[in-house]
């Protein structure tokens, strides 16, 4: 998901073109040679896109991150799916912007660079997929598609959940996640007021100089302005397990900012470390990659002035 933030933060750096191959779902239920995205009829993946009309939208995949995908989902997660696979990918490179550039808006299926939506939401689909009992390709795509877009379809670039409230908002409703919270921690109240990409439409390659688009933008940012919720605060995150105990590893946490504009600033997943702290396995603009954070959540944000504090919810897995 190229979210409001991810925009944001990355504005500053030298966008990495990305090459990738389009191909469709369909194409997703053999592997070929060398990776990733499959073709029915072709046993090794063509140099050239390949894009056939189905009722569902293209995905954009290549064949390492295919193959990448597959065996994933034929590894024993564990009890904890979603720490499994997110620590699956430390070290990972960071790279913004990668579901840009596919007009019309395509499902792209990236591995081998992530930032922090990406990241967050390539491992809860997978970790999904895992508990479902499913190791195919077109699964995992069938559970990004479900995650990153509004009501899990794909129905063009505005159907992308750009702000993470929108994110967490219609997750919450379908019932995909849910809401880890506590009354005596998570005090400090939240009212948002999301505007930046109709502020900034320049910074969006599918948004410049399209003002239907972006005014189409402007109409679901204010649709969801001025809902609150609970976040707990900056000054709480240095409390240790005994009290924060209530969220687990694999939860994801959303960082509440001050910027103008923008709801959260950064996504990861909590890890309860040695220390018995919170820390942030993130996917790193810093960093240039996906870590785990040695310094402590609490350390990570009082290095940022704007972060306010965190919000979290929980991937809801299958019985």
């Amino acid at each position: 998901m190229a979210s409001a933030f991810q925009f944001y933060n990355t504005m500053r750096h030298k966008q990495i073109s990305v090459l990738l191959l389009a191909i469709t779902l369909s194409a997703c239920h053999h592997t070929p040679a060398a990776g990733q995205q499959p073709t029915t009829d072709t046993p090794a993946a063509s140099a050239e896109p390949q894009t056939t009309a189905l009722p569902m939208p293209a995905i954009v995949c290549t064949p390492e991150d295919s193959t990448k995908v597959i065996e994933l989902l034929g590894e024993a997660a564990g009890p904890n799916p979603v720490l499994f696979y997110a620590r699956k990918f430390v070290g990972i490179p960071y790279v913004g912007h990668t579901l840009e550039g596919h007009e019309p808006e395509k499902i792209v299926i990236n591995l081998r660079q992530l930032d922090c939506t990406t990241l967050v939401e390539t491992t809860l689909a997978l970790a999904l997929t895992r508990a479902e009992g499913e190791t195919s390709l077109e699964h995992f795509a069938k559970n990004l598609e479900r995650l990153r877009y509004r009501d899990g379809h794909c129905q063009g670039y505005t159907s992308r959940l750009h702000y993470f409230d929108w994110w967490i908002n219609n997750n919450l409703g379908r019932g995909n996640i849910e809401e880890v919270s506590h009354p005596s921690y998570f005090t400090a109240t939240y009212r948002v007021d999301n505007h930046y990409m109709s502020h900034h439409p320049q910074a969006y390659e599918h948004l410049r100089g399209n003002k239907a688009r972006t005014d189409s933008i402007m109409a679901l940012e204010q649709a969801g302005n001025g809902n609150t919720f609970k976040y707990l605060p900056k000054t709480k995150t240095r409390l240790g397990k005994k009290e924060l105990g209530f969220i687990h590893d694999g939860d994801v946490i959303a960082i509440v900012t001050s910027k103008d504009g923008l709801d959260y600033a950064h996504l990861g997943f909590a890890q309860w470390g040695k220390d018995g702290r919170l820390h942030l396995l993130n996917a790193s603009s810093i960093r240039k990659k996906v870590v785990e954070e040695p310094k402590t959540l609490h350390q990570y944000l009082k290095e940022h002035p704007s972060f306010l504090g965190i919000r979290v919810v929980r991937l809801r897995l299958p019985q």
